[in-house]
């Protein structure tokens, strides 16, 4: 490797007592830094070892392993792979205290049943995505801090990274072959993954790994990292609190899904929720009265398909006071949800927009085709905004909707000075508000004064598990509420 180099990060992993030394380089020849693991705690020699435990074990006891895969699923397998594995560690490491072995056994797991070196991206919080484009580059990963790397772990051949395709796809009863060649799934700890298979992918097979937060984005997050304002954030609590529909628009990656889970945390724990994904990503606090459903695909003979459609239908059956739609993306789909929402019930949902204008566009026209009356069922457009420049995500538009479906933007997001301002005058929520909760216009001004001292004292006692929010906000709704 050349010496010319500038190194922007430096940082350590445990991943199952395997240690790990993350470095983020800059190389002069380089287009983009690089993301460089080295295992710390194992040495080359030690290597070249356990891969000739690891062919010696697939040459003797391959075969017993299969047939306990056939009636058993994924840990009895380990369990039983960890059990020869250790009878061989003592064959070539009789000297190794338990604390070695057990890291041994665990990184030949790994290696063998698990995902190999992707399984220490996995470990490491600081990389969102995980992105593999074939067996003839480097592994890729988007990083919170320095946006996409290449790394340097690389995937011998595409039959390995069809093997794990195939292997994530049936933990989880799904479905990847040559007749069926595109999957959306996810890992057993809830990381989103979507596969493809060649031809279809060009250049080779592909996974992309989009990684579920360990600990889920919450509120006081969300506003001690500038994503959302306090005003904003009020507003969106007083619409939620009074039972009105929001729809949060944005482009990929921009987080609407975060903000969707965010913002949940804001329902009354005394009434029932129905959640609908076609992935499961929501996490709500265990306060809440919460049904999560998923959407499943059909089987290679066209049967057993669970679409969002059914589900929102089916929903509707199951007395929920709140709907949450994971995203609008069909004609039916959306006109359910509106009669869902003209029928009483308050309906949260994602669409990709960029702005409020374009998202009443989008959805007043083909393929979607929403009559432009039906909109103002929806009270407000949450819009999200990701500058792919600075990878700043920001709240960047509040918009309520007019009788005539047209957009009226209340607050602006302000790219020079980093902050949220007020463009406009809200009309139709105070008027919404007025007649069914009757609130005046000074009573929605102290309210909203409320819950902004309330999500300020949050923020300053830093209260960021998703639970202690749940259990202050049912405090809230029950009027016990009291900050010290």
């Amino acid at each position: 490797m050349p010496e010319d180099k500038s190194v922007l990060e430096t940082y350590k992993l445990n991943v199952n007592n395997v240690l790990v030394e993350v470095a983020i380089v800059l190389y002069e020849e380089d287009i983009v830094p690089r993301y460089v693991v080295n295992i710390t705690n194992m040495s080359k020699t030690t290597k070249i070892i356990l891969e000739k435990i690891r062919e010696e074990f697939i040459s003797e006891v391959g075969v017993g392993v299969i047939e306990v895969s056939e009636s058993g699923g994924v840990e009895t397998i380990k369990a039983e792979f960890k059990k020869e594995i250790t009878k061989l560690l003592k064959k070539y490491f009789p000297n190794a205290d338990d604390q070695t072995k057990d890291m041994l056994i665990n990184y030949v797991i790994e290696q063998n049943l698990g995902l190999g070196n992707i399984e220490i991206l996995l470990k490491d919080s600081n990389i969102e995505e995980i992105v593999v484009n074939s067996a003839k580059e480097p592994i890729w990963v988007y990083h919170k801090r320095h946006a996409w790397l290449k790394t340097n772990v690389i995937i011998p051949n595409e039959a390995r990274i069809r093997h794990f395709s195939t292997m994530i796809g049936r933990d989880v009863n799904k479905e990847i072959s040559t007749l069926s060649p595109l999957m959306d799934a996810h890992l057993l700890t809830g990381d989103r993954v979507n596969a493809t298979l060649e031809p279809i992918s060009s250049f080779g097979n592909t996974i992309t790994i989009r990684k579920f937060a360990t600990e889920p984005w919450t509120i006081t997050d969300f506003l001690k990292s500038k994503t959302l304002d306090f005003e904003t954030a009020a507003l969106i609590w007083l619409c939620m609190q009074n039972e009105l529909s929001l729809l949060i628009a944005g482009g990929t990656g921009s987080g609407k899904t975060s903000m969707l889970n965010v913002i949940s945390s804001f329902l009354p724990p005394n009434q029932r929720i129905i959640s609908i994904e076609d992935t499961r990503e929501l996490q709500l606090p265990n306060t809440l009265h919460w049904v999560p459903l998923e959407t499943r695909l059909a089987n290679p003979e066209g049967k057993g398909g669970v679409t969002m459609l059914d589900l929102i239908i089916n929903s509707l059956r199951m007395r929920p006071d709140r709907i949450i739609m994971g995203e609008v993306r069909r004609e039916k789909e959306a006109e359910t949800l509106f009669e869902a929402i003209h029928t009483g019930h308050s309906c949260y949902a994602t669409f990709h927009a960029n702005d409020a204008f374009e998202t009443v566009t989008r959805l007043t026209n083909p393929p979607i085709n929403i009559p432009r009356l039906v909109l103002p069922a929806m009270a407000g457009i949450i819009v999200q905004n990701r500058n792919r420049r600075n990878n700043k995500r920001r709240c960047m538009q509040f918009a309520e909707l007019l009788p005539n479906g047209a957009p009226s933007v209340i607050r602006q997001y302000d790219p020079m000075d980093d902050t949220m301002k007020t463009v406009g005058q809200m009309k139709v929520i105070p008027n919404t508000l007025r007649i069914f909760t009757g609130m005046t216009h000074q009573m929605i001004e102290e309210d909203l004064k409320k819950k902004i001292r309330i999500l300020r004292w949050m923020v300053d006692h830093n209260v960021r598990n998703l639970n202690d929010i749940g259990i202050l906000m049912a405090k809230y709704y029950r009027g016990k509420l009291v900050m010290k």
